[in-house]
């Protein structure tokens, strides 16, 4: 099994009212040059969760962190004019809390984070701000709320 260091959330970037199915979202990284899903897991709005890549392959999700990551995406993030909103349901948001509660017993010492937190520190003060983000993924402040 690889070492895992970061567990970490995105969200589909998909409009409120709009279903992005786990086959469209196949498609989607396939057409970016994966050879198939980048996540390990998708949640959808029902808050079932899908297994969409083995845990024993890095993931294809966040640039300089694949090897050593799990990456979790729950179906959504934008508000019905696109723009970055959390728009998880709460079977998502129970789905992703014991799916990460399941991740840390096997990864003890993973850091729980979104997307948004791997960004650049550009400043380098040591911490990446929201003006350095360079996405707004996953739309909420998961070390907050995980």
């Amino acid at each position: 099994m690889r070492t895992i260091t970061h567990i970490v959330v995105h969200c589909s970037a998909t409009r409120e009212g709009h279903a992005l199915t786990p086959e469209a979202l196949e498609a989607e990284h396939r057409r970016r040059g994966f050879r198939t899903t980048g996540y390990h897991y998708y949640i959808r709005r029902d808050g079932s969760v899908l297994s969409t890549r083995p845990l024993e392959q890095p993931g294809a999700h966040v640039r300089g962190y694949n090897r050593h990551s799990v990456g979790i995406c729950y179906e959504g993030g934008l508000d019905a004019e696109g723009r970055a909103k959390d728009t998880r349901t709460p079977e998502q948001r129970s789905a992703l809390r014991l799916l990460v509660c399941h991740l840390l017993k096997q990864f003890r010492n993973a850091r729980v984070c979104g997307h948004r937190d791997l960004s650049p520190d550009l400043d380098g003060n040591g911490t990446v701000e929201p003006a350095e983000w360079a996405k707004q993924c996953p739309c909420f402040d998961v070390a907050r709320e995980l």
